[in-house]
């Protein structure tokens, strides 16, 4: 195991998410937090990766970094293979908590990203509805986040991020509040679909069933990155240059 290694990245491809050396801190002086040391990693176009590690451990926090909801304290997270226009609209991110807005229906949850994007209502609408078709939830378009099971919405929260096709997707612990069995069921179609659009996935979780069902598995414990060694587990040296030099 290392913590300065490089993961699987496409051969010939530059990585989605590149990070070297990122590091992210909370607070100054005695106080300080160092949720993240040093992360370097990369993620290659249809990549299925796990990060394991008990709670605290800075899986969400390295998540938050990769999707560029949060900012390294140290070090660089640069996206070289997702330089063709704004980053939101190339990385969907499934939260561990609720995420779905009160006042909105299943299908108009899934449906305002798109709008947000620009896409005129009529194509956001029938995309929405796709995606929710896709995932068995056309009946329950109409429904009120807090008339739906925590599993339907976890599964709502899914087909929006799928509604916008994107080509890197980020689950944080997206089975934590779930019983076993929507758990299968919500890792099922966001592997299902992934598939379908060809996007990678890094999932962050402590379930060992869920990081069985991911073809790659990372570690993460007090904040350090710990990857595989061996065969299949490491970029090329030029092909992780090669995507430094891009993130210039």
């Amino acid at each position: 195991m290392t913590a300065n290694g490089v993961a699987v990245a496409t051969p010939g491809g530059e990585p989605l998410v590149l990070c070297t050396d990122a590091a992210r801190t909370y607070g100054t002086g005695a106080g300080a937090v160092v949720a993240v040391h040093g992360a370097s990693c990369a993620v290659g176009a249809g990549a299925g990766i796990a990060v394991v590690g008990p709670s605290g451990s800075g899986k969400s926090t390295l998540l938050h970094l990769m999707a560029g909801l949060d900012l390294p304290t140290a070090g660089r997270v640069a996206h070289p293979g997702l330089s063709e226009g704004p980053l939101p609209r190339h990385i969907g991110v499934v939260f561990q908590g609720p995420s779905l807005l009160p006042p909105l229906t299943a299908v108009e949850n899934v449906a305002l990203p798109l709008r947000i994007d620009g896409v005129a209502d009529a194509e956001a609408d029938a995309r929405a509805s796709a995606a929710l078709e896709e995932l068995g939830l056309e009946a329950l378009a109409w429904k009120l986040p807090d008339e739906l099971s925590a599993g339907q919405a976890q599964r709502v929260a899914v087909a929006r991020v799928l509604a916008r096709r994107p080509r890197l997707i980020l689950a944080d612990e997206p089975t934590g509040q779930l019983d076993r069995e929507s758990a299968g069921q919500v890792m099922a179609v966001l592997l299902s679909a992934a598939a379908t659009l060809g996007a990678a996935v890094v999932v962050s979780t402590h379930d060992m069933r869920v990081a069985d069902a991911l073809p790659t598995r990372w570690s993460m414990a007090d904040g350090r990155l710990m990857l595989p060694d061996g065969p299949g587990n490491g970029v090329r040296a030029e092909e992780r240059q090669a995507g430094e030099r891009e993130a210039r």
